[in-house]
């Protein structure tokens, strides 16, 4: 059961006014009126959003419904995501933008003032910790290990059944 294949029969039908006109007006009318919509996700940040009929429900060759129920899903599956996510935009787009904008300028004005000033200063101030702490080491802590492994590397240990 393969898609139908069904012949549409197109006719246009036009004016003689129409018709005798000439082509340009016509055309520089529809390029005004079909320009294109700008790229609302031009960094395909939402690019697993992306999603087709076809990517949700997929009928194996083992098993197919009706060519008509098939398509009949298929544009209730389209008409319902498309009604949904225009009705729920509708009433949570500006709410969300809102808060959203108040969440990115806090944490905009807390990097910008607070966190990237205090990573500069302890930038600065690392070369002069690093030789105190490496003074403190060779001093106290690289001897103590030392010696902790010379005394621990003379023990021996050795199981036995009994």
């Amino acid at each position: 059961m393969g898609l139908e294949k069904e012949k549409l029969e197109c006719s246009i039908i036009m004016d003689e006014d129409e018709f005798n006109r000439s082509i340009e007006p016509i055309l520089s009318k529809k390029a005004r009126l079909y320009s294109s919509a700008p790229d609302r996700d031009p960094h395909d940040i939402n690019a697993q959003l992306k999603v087709g009929f076809e990517d949700v429900i997929a009928e194996p060759a083992s098993a197919h419904s009706f060519d008509r129920v098939w398509i009949g899903s298929s544009a209730t599956f389209e008409l319902v995501k498309f009604i949904f996510y225009r009705l729920l935009t509708t009433l949570l787009a500006v709410p969300a933008a809102f808060i959203l904008g108040v969440v990115f300028g806090v944490l905009s004005c807390i990097h910008i003032w607070l966190v990237m000033p205090v990573t500069r200063s302890f930038l600065m101030l690392l070369p002069s910790i690093q030789v105190v702490w490496k003074s403190v080491t060779d001093m106290f802590i690289t001897p103590l290990f030392l010696s902790m492994g010379r005394s621990l590397s003379s023990i021996q240990v050795r199981t036995s059944d009994t």
